[in-house]
């Protein structure tokens, strides 16, 4: 039985080393499957490296293969991050954003839109593990909206 291709656009592929999106994108540009307009390239899809269906579409909907990128990516030094650091990571810089700075302009829930859904409950239990009240809402479950009544603290 084989499997299908994991596709994933710049975001998620990048979620992986603990990158973003541009730097993501930028690599890919400088291995030649990119163009300067973010557009995959010729090298690209004769690579597979990107879903065929995407190619017209905008560059955040464009859609890469996973195994493939994640070969270039690792060749141009990049190593995945564990799960256990991502979290970890999160939750260092969710506290931070909660207890707040003046030279800081991004709040905890600003930033907690960014949080890879599939993070929310582990990052959310080292939150109340460190003691600090702010939590992740998990909007994928409802359609409120982002008012101030509908904010993350746990009360």
């Amino acid at each position: 039985m084989t499997t299908s291709p994991t596709w994933l656009n710049l975001t998620d592929l990048g979620n992986i080393y603990g990158i973003s999106p541009i730097k993501c994108g930028r690599t890919l540009e400088e291995n030649g499957w990119r163009d300067q307009h973010g557009r995959p390239t010729q090298g690209a899809l004769l690579a597979g490296a990107v879903s065929t269906e995407k190619t017209q579409k905008l560059t955040d909907t464009t859609l890469w293969h996973a195994d493939i990128c994640k070969a270039l990516l690792e060749r141009n030094g990049f190593i995945p991050v564990s799960r256990a650091s991502r979290i970890a990571q999160w939750t260092q810089l969710l506290e931070a954003l909660e207890e707040g700075s003046p030279s800081i302009n991004t709040t905890a829930e600003q930033m907690a839109e960014e949080l890879p859904k599939e993070l929310i409950q582990e990052v959310n239990a080292q939150l109340a593990e460190r003691g600090c009240h702010f939590r992740v809402k998990d909007n994928s479950r409802t359609h409120a909206s982002t008012s101030k009544a509908n904010n993350s603290y746990c009360l």
